[in-house]
């Protein structure tokens, strides 16, 4: 019986010898896995012994095609029946490599075709098609004038060991860890006595695949299902022996794990690693605890030798890199204190290995998922650590950096005295109060958003990345937070359409509060988060006005402040964007504080011609536009220091009597136009407007209050703090 066993790109050598002792013979190797022969018990040891293989494939047939006629042709006349049962389901999938037969799907189509043509003329009957969960699931492969059709021996990958109770974001597939941990040499060193340790564990997969190892533990042992279960060449009794066997070897070994410890920052990662650990029959064996890596005293680690592996984040941006130097560098010095142990580190960035100060014995390519990485091998003696000179421009961003820490301490103790008092979880801690450091960095809840800004032309590039890397690591360290809570961005003056261009994909929104209501927040994919909070203080003007009124929110965003009118009693509330991913994000933010339904209405269009076509009158407007917009969607541009007369006009058609149109913008240098003022009711509300923590001068935003000339009492003057809206008095 030949089969081949797919594995991760760089393993294919460690599969190899893996496959050898397992039972392969013929064994050959090609890039992305090993092909071989072996018997039926052979391939059911591969099945429930392989700790690299991602699955076993059993070939059934090759078949010399030009097209997909032959395809059929060769399908319909292949013995079916041998691997699917008489009324059995079936699923087909196909991979097209420099074939003519180009088109995967169409080549599936002729293969399950001639598949139930053949079984319903031998049978009477058809097979049912399951793509979920098959009885039997086939694949071919196709390359040049050669199709190579294969049985799913194995079923679900065999990285699956049945033993995950949950993960990670990123989690590390259990076959690349074991292949690590082998390539690190921890089988012998389990023999030895030697102990584990992961001090970043996560869900605990290094650990697991260890105490594996160490226990000579099959890792298919605790499946709960195998491709083959169900084929009609299956020999159960011949399967029930080796797992006997396997779990007979579990049993004598399993006393012989050695010393194995894990540690993660995270303590909602430690209670999954503890489940998983408890699923493989482990978590007597295998001690983890929350610990950051810099808390790691000597008195936690295990005495005499060992080994450390460790998977750290590695950023995929420049902002994220340079948080994690810092974090790399803790890395550097827990190995410091592990003096004669080996070590290895998994990284997709070369930089921040040698961040951790130490010179690498060698290292090995690897694909993790998609991502191209190394994995790094340390012997952690002194002599290997990096002896490194502080550069000029190191040397003065350091000491530059002690006026930073102090400013920063200042604001923090200022700061967080009024966010306690007001409740506030979101607010600015640091904007560009001294020169050298220009950023403006914002506290979420236990997450920093960092914003660079551009130093002038005459600072030397070397120094501004001197000085961002030492204002990242105070941050962290003043904030007691982990690398992986900061996210750092360049702030520049965008052009055209860049201002609407994700920065990333990741998608990862998470809840944040307000006044007691809940909104999403994104700190990665956008220059922009989705929550402004220098308009903190609109936001609860709007909900303290909004009670029974008709409130329409003009480029409308997330719809915070729509969120914020309708807790405030909104009668109805219209939100108006052009982006479809904002009003998405607006709708989430809605439905997560329980508004939905016809009284929220969510409006795609540019609000220019939307507002030249609406008839409704609102009582309360919002409308805070983007500086500039060329978007494609809408003919022309908008600029709103040209265009302010222009935008108010079909506003304030739409504003009822006794209304208020809330008007704000963050143009720097933005000038009223003296034409607002002669034809409506104008109040400066931008000192008001601006909280606490955004105290910067020029501010970041200007805000005014408009109503109709036709409302203001007569016996006051045009704007001025005693306007009145609709008889209440606005309250500053």
């Amino acid at each position: 019986m030949r089969f081949f066993v797919p594995v991760p790109q760089g393993l294919e050598e460690l599969l190899q010898a893996e496959l050898a002792e397992l039972g392969g013979r013929e064994l050959r190797l090609t890039q992305g896995g090993v092909g071989g022969v072996g018997e039926l018990d052979t391939l059911y040891r591969l099945c429930l012994w392989s700790r690299l293989g991602s699955r076993v494939l059993l070939e059934l047939a090759t078949w010399q095609v030009a097209g997909y006629d032959d395809l059929y042709r060769a399908a319909r006349s292949f013995a079916w029946r041998e691997h699917v049962v008489d009324g059995g389901s079936f699923a087909l999938s196909a991979t097209s490599r420099r074939s003519p037969l180009d088109h995967s799907g169409f080549a599936v189509l002729r293969v399950k075709d001639a598949l139930v043509d053949s079984l319903r003329a031998q049978t009477g009957r058809r097979p049912d098609v399951d793509t979920e969960n098959p009885d039997v699931r086939f694949h071919l492969f196709l390359a040049g004038n050669e199709a190579r059709l294969y049985l799913d021996f194995s079923g679900p990958g065999l990285h699956r060991r049945g033993t995950r109770t949950g993960a990670g974001q990123a989690p590390l597939k259990e076959n690349l860890a074991a292949a690590l941990l082998i390539r690190a040499g921890w089988p012998e060193l389990a023999k030895s006595g030697a102990a584990l340790l992961d001090p970043m564990c996560g869900s605990g997969t290094f650990l697991l695949e260890g105490a594996m190892i160490a226990g000579r533990i099959a890792p298919g042992l605790r499946r709960e299902r195998f491709g083959f279960e169900a084929w009609p060449g299956h020999r159960p009794h011949l399967w029930r022996e080796l797992r006997d066997e396997a779990a007979a070897i579990a049993d004598e070994h399993r006393p012989l794990v050695p010393r194995i410890l894990g540690f993660d920052a995270d303590g909602d990662m430690i209670a999954i690693a503890r489940r998983n650990l408890a699923a493989a029959g482990l978590a007597d064996q295998v001690v983890v605890r929350a610990r950051r890596i810099e808390e790691l005293a000597a008195a936690e680690l295990p005495d005499g030798p060992g080994l450390l592996v460790v998977n750290p984040p590695y950023g995929e941006r420049l902002g994220d890199r340079l948080a994690l130097r810092n974090l790399y560098a803790g890395i550097g010095e827990l190995f410091a204190a592990l003096s004669g142990w080996r070590a290895g580190l998994l990284t997709g960035d070369p930089d921040l290995a040698r961040a951790t100060g130490w010179a690498a014995k060698r290292s090995s390519r690897v694909k993790n998922g998609p991502l191209d990485c190394r994995f790094y091998l340390f012997d952690l003696s002194p002599k290997h650590r990096r002896q490194r000179a502080e550069s000029p421009w190191q040397e003065r961003a350091r000491r530059d950096g002690e006026m930073f820490r102090n400013r920063l301490r200042k604001n923090l103790r200022r700061l967080q005295r009024w966010a306690n008092e007001e409740q506030i979880a979101c607010f600015r801690i640091y904007d560009r109060d001294i020169p050298e450091f220009g950023l403006a960095v914002d506290l979420y809840g236990d997450r920093l958003h960092v914003q660079e800004f551009l130093p002038p032309a005459h600072v030397d590039e070397r120094l501004a990345r001197a000085r961002l890397e030492v204002a990242v690591g105070i941050l962290l360290e003043e904030c007691g937070l982990p690398a992986d809570r900061l996210y750092c961005k360049e702030r520049r003056r965008q052009k055209g359409r860049e201002q609407y261009r994700p920065l990333a994909r990741k998608g990862e929104l998470f809840e944040v509060e307000e006044d007691g209501l809940r909104l999403l927040v994104n700190l990665q994919d956008y220059l922009d988060t989705g929550l402004f909070l220098d308009h903190r203080p609109a936001r609860r003007l709007i909900r303290e006005l909004a009670a029974g009124r008709r409130f329409l929110n003009l480029f409308c965003y997330t719809a915070s402040a729509t969120v914020h009118a309708a807790a405030g009693g909104a009668k109805t509330t219209t939100s108006v964007d052009l982006s479809r991913t904002y009003l998405d994000w607006a709708e989430r933010n809605l439905r997560l504080n329980g508004f939905h339904g016809r009284r929220h209405r969510l409006v795609r269009a540019h609000c220019f011609e939307w507002l030249r076509r609406e008839r409704a009158e609102y009582d309360l407007i919002f409308c805070d536009p983007p500086t500039f917009s060329n978007s494609k969607s809408f003919a022309g541009t908008f600029d709103v220091q040209r265009d302010q007369v222009k935008l108010l006009e079909l506003a304030m058609r739409r504003l009822a009597p006794g209304g208020l149109l809330i008007f704000s913008t963050n143009r720097r240098g933005f000038r009223l136009d003296p034409e607002v003022e002669r034809r409506w009711s104008v109040e400066d509300w931008t000192e008001p407007s601006l909280p606490p923590d955004f105290g910067r001068r020029p501010p970041i935003h200007r805000c005014w209050l408009i109503r109709h000339a036709a409302d203001l009492d007569p016996r006051q003057g045009q704007g001025g703090a005693n306007a009145q809206n609709g008889g209440e008095r606005i309250r500053s």
